[in-house]
């Protein structure tokens, strides 16, 4: 048992898909959220760390005020990065045509960094899966951005919705582009439960 340090439908279906038993653990209305601002120059790979390990600590902060069981939290952070720049959330249509718009029949990476907590121990792992994206038109862009799919997504898509159609090969995880690297994720689970990092 775990609580999920996030209200991504994804991840917890993630986490079903390989029998864990989780609850999720949000903040509550008011508290100060997790800081999502790059910090100047900070690598993907560190960006992407530092926010999932932010996430966990928040999410323990959560636990430590209820009456709830102290077991482990989990948390995740996913980034696009292209050429090493970060992509994040489109804050609107246009930014994610110009976000795809750049993806056109490039090659990005996924980064998606998974972190545990409990108590003073906060171990996390990284996952970096490359995306080719085939080249697309602009039919294919305004298709896409009418399913609204973008919303809430680093890189202005995800793996397991429309734009599967536009994605000619995957090296890595998938499990991780959607959000949770299940092979990482597992090396957290067992760690935790052996108390050995």
């Amino acid at each position: 048992m775990i609580y999920l340090a996030s209200g991504s439908p994804r991840r917890g279906e993630l986490l079903t898909r390989i029998g864990v038993s989780y609850q999720v653990l949000m903040p509550e209305p008011g508290m100060e959220a997790v800081d999502e601002t790059p910090q100047p120059g900070e690598p993907p790979i560190g960006y992407a760390t530092r926010l999932a390990q932010a996430k966990a600590r928040a999410g323990w902060a959560r636990l430590e005020q209820t009456a709830l069981p102290r077991h482990p939290v989990l948390a995740a952070d996913t980034t696009v990065a292209l050429d090493g720049t970060l992509l994040g959330k489109p804050a609107d249509e246009q930014e994610a045509r110009t976000m795809m718009r750049q993806l056109s029949g490039r090659m990005h990476h996924v980064i998606t960094a998974v972190a545990m907590i409990q108590g003073p121990l906060l171990e996390s792992r990284i996952s970096v899966t490359r995306v080719w994206f085939r080249a697309l038109s602009e039919q294919d862009l305004n298709q896409f951005l009418g399913t609204g799919e973008y919303h809430d997504k680093a890189g202005g898509y995800g793996i397991q919705g429309y734009a599967s159609r536009f994605i000619e090969h995957v090296d890595g995880s998938p499990s991780g582009v959607m959000g949770l690297p299940l092979f990482e994720t597992d090396q957290l689970l067992t760690l935790f439960e052996t108390g050995v990092p």
